[in-house]
């Protein structure tokens, strides 16, 4: 069995925001998910962490920021060796995206919660 431990990069602690409903919709699945950004909070009983919190046996990274503040992640990215990343509405990035295909990681331009709500993201 696949363990898709999830980092969600740009989490808000705002309900209203995508990354947030995600990170809900991930726990609902049974998905571990790891929620970091740079507002403090909480989502539901998990705390967001600061940017660039050591991680460990990442499977999948959701990517909730625009292009122009990716560039500082990179480095991050690419040291967790995730299986792979999506680039989520906003947040494609072609540079950062043949970065990863040197790496070998696995990335793709998706909506995370359409990938949940249609049973495709643990395929």
């Amino acid at each position: 069995m696949v363990d898709y431990k999830t980092l969600v990069i740009g989490a808000s602690p705002n309900s209203d925001r995508y990354s947030h409903q995600v990170v809900l919709r991930l726990l609902e699945a049974g998905i571990e998910v790891v929620p970091m950004g740079i507002k403090e909070g909480k989502i539901g009983n998990i705390k967001i962490l600061p940017p660039f919190t050591p991680q460990k046996e990442i499977h999948t990274i959701s990517l909730y920021l625009s292009a122009e503040k990716q560039d500082k992640y990179t480095d991050f990215i690419i040291k967790l060796k995730p299986q792979r990343l999506i680039f989520n509405p906003g947040a494609e990035n072609k540079i950062l995206g043949k970065k990863l295909n040197t790496e070998g990681i696995f990335w793709e331009n998706a909506c995370n919660l359409v990938l949940l709500a249609t049973n495709q993201y643990q395929t």
